[in-house]
């Protein structure tokens, strides 16, 4: 059993530290030091049902309807675009995102000396671009439930041990990746830094969107 966890341990890790759009979502909210306990509770566990499933056999199932990859690929292409643009025009504000005016709904974070540096995305808002980055991307599917999934049914009665490791890997990066984000802090405190990383989230964005429309 403990072989089982460890290999299952290994695999999710090396699946899941890479660059893609759920990762610098999550990178970016912990910079921001904003809704990080939401937004890491909904990564773990929405790796951890993928990845239960994928024990359970259902890849298996998904496979006799290829159909829904298609669609799932087509919408969060769309999605990604979508949140590339928006990306893409708080790199081009002249005054940058941390400079930004708030609202009533949701007021600046002030400063050490009182100055509003940027607006808060309500929790609501977070959470929904959390799951839609999460379960609109179909790599997760064929990482997540397929790969591991098929990985888990080699180790007969161990590949629940193997689940374990695997939603224990997802957990302890996502709240790795979040809380670390923190400490960044102090080079991305100005305006033009914060264009430059949104100019870069932009530019993976798109490159994601486009490898998920490209013929496989």
């Amino acid at each position: 059993m403990l072989a089982s966890l460890l290999a299952g341990l290994g695999l999710g890790f090396s699946l899941i530290i890479a660059i893609g759009a759920q990762n610098l979502f999550v990178l970016r909210q912990g910079v921001r030091r904003e809704h990080l306990v939401a937004v890491v509770a909904v990564c773990a566990t929405s790796d951890a049902v993928l990845i239960l499933l994928g024990v359970s056999g259902i890849g298996v199932v998904l496979q006799a309807v290829p159909w829904l990859l298609v669609v799932v690929r087509w919408a969060g292409a769309a999605f990604l675009l979508g949140y590339a643009v928006l990306a893409a025009r708080r790199a081009l504000s002249p005054s940058g995102q941390t400079l930004s005016v708030g609202t009533a709904a949701s007021p600046p974070i002030p400063d050490a000396g009182g100055t509003a540096l940027r607006t808060r995305t309500t929790l609501a808002t977070t959470v929904l671009t959390c799951l839609a980055l999460t379960w609109l991307n179909p790599h997760v599917y064929l990482d997540t439930v397929f790969l591991l999934g098929s990985v888990a049914s080699t180790h007969g009665d161990g590949r629940w041990a193997f689940a374990v490791g695997a939603c224990l890997a997802s957990l302890v990066w996502f709240t790795a990746l979040g809380f670390g984000a923190r400490y960044l802090g102090r080079w991305l405190d100005t305006p033009r830094a914060w264009r430059i990383l949104d100019a870069l989230i932009a530019v993976v964005m798109v490159a994601i969107a486009v490898s998920l429309v490209l013929p496989h």
